[in-house]
């Protein structure tokens, strides 16, 4: 029988396994918040540096140099990559989405001209469902007209370059954590703020290309979108 072959082989394994090792001695660098993959939810953990040596009878005696850094769960103890903290918290998450909505929301109203019932009534309803619960058309349209204000912009004309840069700044960091059905319910649901009172204008349709973009949807689907919303579900 080969060595390490059968119950004897995986024995005398072990016991060697005993006697000569590596051993890894970490070091805490940093701490926080972080979505733990192996939970599945927000957790706290530790940044850990680590560094290597041979290990006699469980002591370690000549390094083997460093590892790291990983990043351990506080609850379930598990070692993660660094890129692990690219992903937000839940917490985090949330907070993306309220706030992606919500600009998505003042974009269309802007770039309708008119803040009518109807395109606010729609908006608020969707700002309500992504989580800002007390929010209301006199909120909004205030909004609107202040955005105006500080743009210098007129409501009604082509996306400019201060709104362009908002809705990036709100959809860039959110694109990449949503599947491809999220990205699209927030475009509808700003294709429907604009479909509110009428059919687009070519201001809104140029928003809505703005928020295509930021959202990584391909021109071809912002087209499909745009007529999907015009039909009643």
């Amino acid at each position: 029988m080969l060595p390490g072959r059968g119950p004897d082989g995986r024995a005398a394994v072990t016991r060697l396994s005993r006697l000569l090792g590596t051993r890894t001695a970490w070091t805490a660098v940093g701490d926080g918040e972080f979505f733990c993959p192996g939970c599945g939810g927000d957790r706290n953990y530790q940044r850990l540096t680590g560094q290597r040596r041979f290990a006699l009878l469980g002591v370690p005696l000549l390094p083997r140099g460093a590892t790291g850094p990983v990043v351990e769960c506080a609850a379930c103890r598990c070692h993660f990559g660094t890129d692990v903290l690219d992903h937000p918290t839940t917490t985090r998450f949330s907070a993306m989405l309220r706030d992606a909505v919500h600009t998505v929301a003042l974009a269309l109203l802007a770039a309708g001209g008119t803040c009518a019932r109807g395109p606010l009534e729609t908006a608020v309803a969707a700002v309500r469902a992504a989580g800002f619960d007390d929010c209301t058309q006199d909120q909004l349209a205030a909004l609107v007209e202040a955005l105006a204000a500080d743009t210098g912009r007129f409501t009604g004309e082509p996306c400019a370059a201060g709104l362009a840069i908002e809705l990036h700044e709100a959809l860039d960091p959110l694109a990449p954590h949503l599947a491809a059905a999220g990205r699209e319910s927030i475009f509808l649901q700003g294709a429907r703020i604009a479909l509110a009172d009428g059919p687009y204008t070519p201001a809104e349709r140029d928003t809505l290309s703005t928020i295509g973009t930021a959202l990584t949807i391909c021109a071809t689907d912002v087209t499909r979108l745009l007529t999907a919303a015009r039909t009643p579900s």
